[in-house]
């Protein structure tokens, strides 16, 4: 008897899913095939498919892995190529599935490493029935002398997270994620990096961190942990999910997230703010223009695979038109053209059709195979700004010669 195991994002809604679609996939396709789903968190995720060498001793047959660590995964023959079992059998409507922005990263000289799973760029995140109150937009009125509107601007977001922070109620104008996991904080710096008109890589220089605008990038972010009351008080300890779920909870007025995290918090039962959520633009400096962030999740199969036919038979099942549309109700986000514009979701979800535009804007992050190091040495110097009085500019410079020798 043949036995899949599936290294699958933590994640309720994942999860769910990913049950619902393997007990519907067995109903139609009777076998003795088991399935065996272990959720892990991202840093249990890069363990074992790096440290433990999952990805080449055959430990999985499926796995969720992100576009941070593709390019890592490809260059250390880590993953399966998939043209040949794509031109077999490819997947539902495979030529006008998806957005280009969902098809390059796993793209290398025209090898396919992977399928996406769960997307959902970087945007704002609020909660419309606080904006949209009349009796707050007089508060607001009066107390700042201008109508309370989407912040678009950080200093009209930091105003109107100081206006909603009520700690007497357990409400906090905005969260941020600030776990040391090499993946949250480094996002948010890039998206101030990129909302003061910078870009992260300069001339021939692929990372350029020693550079006025990342100075204020950090100062800014130094100072919203340091210094700001509007802070949700777990921030430094919690990562994205956990930022997702204080938003669900009703404990934060706005963040800086992930599409997904407004998605769920739209439309799952156990939400204190279901159907009361919009997302926006993320606020720019004045000089910038608004930012977001693309990176997505895979459906891949490792290279060591022995079941490399039925985990790719189930990968091509799992994203058909009908389970891309599942993976949203469960509260992920669905990668597919058809879910974006579906009238069911969009009735559920009103901003869904928002992804499309929001996708025309994002960037994405370098595509190095040593991201991963270079994304701690980030994340260490945020969180080293964080706990520290050293200057921003000192902390840059040291990050970036740390950065150059891995580069």
């Amino acid at each position: 008897m043949d036995k899949l195991r599936f290294a699958v994002r933590k994640f309720d809604p994942f999860e769910r899913t990913l049950e619902k679609c393997w007990s519907t996939y067995q109903n139609l396709y009777p076998s003795d095939v088991q399935m065996e789903f272990v959720p892990l968190d991202l840093e249990q995720l890069t363990d074992a498919f790096f440290e433990q060498k999952g990805l080449y001793n055959g430990d999985w047959d499926i796995v969720h892995i992100n576009t941070d660590w593709v390019t890592r995964a490809y260059e250390t023959d880590g993953l399966f190529v998939l043209n040949d079992l794509v031109q077999t059998a490819p997947p539902e409507d495979y030529a006008n599935a998806w957005s280009d922005s969902l098809t390059g990263l796993q793209n290398f000289k025209g090898s396919i490493y992977g399928l996406p799973f769960h997307d959902g760029p970087e945007c704002l995140v609020l909660r419309k029935d606080l904006f949209e109150n009349t009796e707050e937009q007089r508060r607001f009125q009066e107390r700042y002398g201008k109508a309370l509107e989407i912040p678009k601007t950080w200093d009209d977001f930091l105003s109107v997270a100081d206006f909603f922070t009520r700690p007497e109620e357990n409400l906090y104008g905005t969260v941020f994620a600030g776990y040391p996991d090499g993946h949250n904080a480094v996002f948010d710096f890039c998206i101030q990096l990129w909302s003061r008109g910078a870009e992260l890589s300069v001339g021939d220089k692929p990372i350029q961190l020693d550079q006025p605008a990342a100075i204020e990038a950090l100062d800014f972010y130094r100072a919203l942990f340091q210094q700001q009351t509007c802070l949700h008080p777990q921030s430094a300890t919690y990562e994205s999910v956990q930022a997702g779920q204080a938003f669900a909870r009703g404990e934060v007025a706005m963040m800086v997230n992930w599409f997904g995290f407004a998605s769920w918090a739209q439309i799952d039962d156990a939400s204190a703010v279901k159907g009361k959520v919009d997302v926006a633009p993320i606020p720019a400096a004045k000089t910038g223009v608004s930012p977001s962030l693309n990176v997505y999740w895979l459906y891949a199969i490792p290279a060591g695979s022995r079941h490399k036919q039925i985990a790719y038979d189930f990968i091509r099942f799992a994203v058909s038109k009908a389970n891309d549309k599942l993976l949203t109700l469960e509260g992920g986000v669905g990668c597919r053209y058809s879910t974006w514009y579906d009238g069911e979701i969009n009735e559920a979800i009103p901003f869904y059709n928002k992804l499309a535009q929001l996708h025309e804007t994002a960037r994405t992050l370098p595509r190095l195979a040593n991201w991963p190091q270079i994304a701690h040495i980030m994340d260490d110097t945020v969180t080293a700004a964080i706990q520290s009085e050293e200057s921003s500019l000192s902390l840059l410079t040291e990050a970036q010669q740390k950065i150059n020798t891995w580069i």
